[in-house]
């Protein structure tokens, strides 16, 4: 069987404009394709260029392919269950700086450059006190950059016109603010005169991003059949599912270079990208960490599960709309539409996600996706009975027990010794006044007395008459 390449699919023929960092699986169902879409309907000219970041990566097995593969994306979307795949073809350049360097340099000269997209991993976006020189190539993601833009000021001598749209994806706060920073430190370090790292501030324009989309990857287990299927090998493929969400903060004017949402894409330009990546931990994150101990306790081993049933499903949905969305500074509209996204990504036919691995580190998760709703409702004087409902699941959920089999607890070890031994002494009161007066959580607001009588209540609850009992309970009480 014949691989993939442009003898199958012809590649089209367009400059080079946008250089890419990263050529994991992300980026390719992600970002590349959402460039395609533009290209395909006559919103922009222009193919990626594959940087290797690290000094092991896969761009030369991808030029194998001449940067063709295939995206397939599954998922619900308004109830319909999608399957669809398409060759993704704007990748047509590679280069792996640590074997050419001169190549990856002299493409920082060419005139057609506008864009600069990243991913390198959350620890990519990090100062390393290293020499940047045209000689040697850097270790660091930031120092490649930064003698990217090195000589793409030389070539141009300094021209403003000669500046980048830098869009990072790493999943950081302020991930465009803190690659700014870093190069402008490493600049400093490295003496670079006052001029250079001015036109480097002025010039250039940094995005700070919230990305979001499931991305399994590459479909070994269904690789043989796919690619009979397609008639072609493909070493390349990766599966993601249909959703995604891209909000992009910054200067102005990037939406009128890369229209995405002309395009039909999900993607924001926004002014402020707080509410967007709050909308994001409030709802999506935090209805995952809400549901984990209320869902298992209750029997459930999976997400998909645990939102089709009758009664966890109406758990999760009334916490989502009674208890978070009041949370959010964003208009109804766009919230309920998030909303609704988060539970068709729930009930995803092609994903089984387990609630044990969402259950890592929960104590910690809790604190940063539910407990901000939690203080803010109460700052509101509106009760959350849902989210302390899940709070009191989750400290029965830490006894480390279900239906007489042991739980595999997965968070840290004094979070867990702590539980042990609080659990040794099988008083309950004792139990939650300890839990909720942790330092942990940095607020003393879910010591009031009206939250541990609550708390306590459930957890008395759960723990005699089991979950599901307990949960009707409070779920009638609404």
């Amino acid at each position: 069987m014949e691989r993939l390449s442009r003898s199958i699919k012809p590649l089209p023929e367009r400059p080079i404009k946008v250089v890419q960092f990263g050529e994991g699986n992300f980026l390719r169902a992600f970002v590349d394709p959402f460039i395609q879409t533009l290209n395909e309907k006559g919103l922009f000219y222009g193919n990626v260029a594959v940087i290797q970041p690290m000094p092991f990566g896969r761009v030369m097995d991808m030029k194998d392919q001449d940067g063709l593969y295939t995206l397939i994306l599954e998922g619900l979307e308004n109830g319909e269950v999608i399957h669809e795949s398409r060759i993704i073809d704007v990748i047509s350049d590679f280069y792996d700086p640590y074997k050419d360097y001169k190549g990856f340099l002299d493409l920082a000269t060419s005139k057609d450059i506008t864009t600069v997209i990243s991913n390198t991993t959350e620890a990519g976006i990090a100062f390393l006190a290293e020499q940047i020189n045209f000689n040697s190539t850097p270790v660091s993601f930031p120092g490649k950059l930064l003698a990217f833009l090195r000589m793409r000021f030389e070539t141009f001598a300094g021209s403003k016109a000669a500046g980048l749209d830098i869009i990072a994806c790493e999943l950081i706060d302020d991930n465009g603010a803190q690659l700014k920073k870093i190069l402008v430190e490493l600049a400093r370090y490295n003496q670079m005169s006052e001029t250079f790292i001015q036109w480097l501030i002025s010039a250039n324009r940094f995005y700070n991003t919230l990305v979001d989309r499931i991305v399994p990857g590459y479909p070994r287990q269904d690789a043989a059949r796919l690619e009979a299927e397609y008639g072609y090998q493909d070493h390349s493929i990766v599966k993601g599912e249909i959703f995604h969400l891209w909000v992009i903060e910054g200067e102005k004017g990037l939406n009128e270079r890369l229209p995405f949402d002309l395009a039909g894409l999900n993607v924001y330009f926004v002014d402020v990208l707080k509410p967007y990546k709050e909308r994001k931990v409030k709802i999506l994150n935090g209805s995952h960490t809400a549901m984990v101990p209320v869902a298992y306790l209750y029997g459930i081993d999976t997400v998909k599960e645990a939102v089709s049933d009758s009664v966890v499903g109406k758990f999760v949905k009334h916490y989502i709309w009674d208890e978070v969305i009041p949370t959010i500074d964003l208009p109804k509209a766009d919230m309920d539409k998030f909303a609704n996204a988060v539970l068709e990504r729930y009930l995803n036919p092609f994903v089984r996600h387990e609630l044990m691995s969402i259950a890592l580190n929960s104590m910690s998760k809790y604190k940063s996706r539910i407990l901000p709703s939690v203080l803010e409702r109460l700052e509101h004087n509106a009760f959350p009975k849902l989210a302390l409902f899940s709070l009191a699941s989750l400290i029965t959920f830490y006894k480390g027990e279900r239906n007489g089999e042991p739980i595999l607890l997965q968070d840290e070890q004094a979070f867990l010794d702590l539980f042990k031994s609080l659990w040794a002494t099988n008083d309950i009161n004792h139990i939650v006044k300890t839990v909720l007066s942790l330092p942990h959580w940095e607020t003393d607001r879910l010591s009031q007395p009206d939250v541990l009588t609550y708390v306590t209540d459930m957890v008395k609850q759960i723990s005699d008459k089991g979950m599901k009992q307990a949960l009707e309970h409070v779920l009638e009480a609404l």
